[in-house]
């Protein structure tokens, strides 16, 4: 008997490798860290080998039914959903302005602007940081046929040096 190469072509299991760019990943845990929105990267059916994460805000997805509309990139049914927690080795924690502030005060050194550039360069660090802590591999999670399961696949990170980013 034939098997469906659509249904083969649904197997998450199928996946060996996720390609994630490194500003997608430190854009998700920027914005679950800031603002507690459920932002995750998505690999979307057909699956292969190799799968393109990108960012995605599943909070747009999970309010609505699942979609079909691959040119819109609107589709969700059968997508995973890497949580960008999961792609960084010991995430540092998010720079906190008030604690900048705090600083300041200290040194007897606060005022708005210094403030500002202080707590910039603070965001800068930990982004940085971010980037150089890509994980080489993630569980992602598979639920099917009412169960849930793991399957580990190596990870592939692009622009995580400064020459990829356009630094020197």
């Amino acid at each position: 008997m034939a098997t469906d190469p659509t249904d083969q072509d649904a197997d998450p299991t199928r996946i060996r490798v996720i390609v994630v760019h490194a500003d997608d990943v430190v854009t998700a845990l920027e914005a679950r860290e800031r603002g507690g929105r459920r932002t995750v990267l998505r690999v979307t059916p057909p699956f292969s080998g190799r799968m393109r994460a990108r960012l995605h805000d599943a909070a747009a997805t999970a309010s609505g039914p699942a979609t079909n509309d691959r040119d819109s990139g609107a589709f969700s049914a059968g997508a995973v959903h890497v949580d960008p927690r999961s792609l960084v080795v010991d995430p540092p924690p998010y720079p906190d302005p008030d604690e900048t502030e705090d600083r300041l005060r200290d040194r007897g050194a606060y005022d708005v602007e210094t403030h500002r550039e202080r707590h910039a360069a603070a965001v800068a660090d930990w982004r940085d940081a971010v980037r150089d802590r890509i994980a080489e591999t993630v569980a992602i999670e598979i639920t099917a046929e009412a169960r849930s399961r793991t399957h580990e696949v190596r990870v592939s990170a692009l622009g995580t040096s400064s020459e990829e980013r356009g630094g020197f």
